[in-house]
């Protein structure tokens, strides 16, 4: 099973929201692997600071319950200040509608 979703950066946040990824906190990976994601790529659209996420997972209430971890209810405090959040500091997200997949 896979998802796709968006969210979106704040202007000029850019080379910070790739830097605090480049140094992703091992309790986040672990989080991320115990809660069954895989191949998590998030490509950025820079002339609209959109991102775009793809990650593999096992099983989609799982992967929900990842949300409710104290580490990543750290990380959406950590990156709420770089992009759009709700109110509870998690990222403004949207999924997307898959329309082709090829293996």
């Amino acid at each position: 099973m896979y998802k796709g979703f968006k969210m979106k950066l704040y202007p000029g946040m850019e080379k910070e929201y790739e830097d605090r990824h480049s140094k992703l906190w091992d309790e986040m990976k672990e989080m991320i692997h115990e809660h069954g994601g895989r191949n998590y790529t998030i490509f950025l659209d820079s002339e609209t600071n959109t991102l775009f996420g793809y990650i593999e997972i096992e099983d989609e209430e799982k992967w929900k319950n990842g949300a409710d971890t104290a580490i990543n209810r750290k990380w959406w405090h950590y990156m709420s200040d770089i992009m759009e959040t709700n109110e509870d500091e998690s990222p403004v997200c949207v999924d997307l509608k898959p329309v082709f997949h090829l293996d």
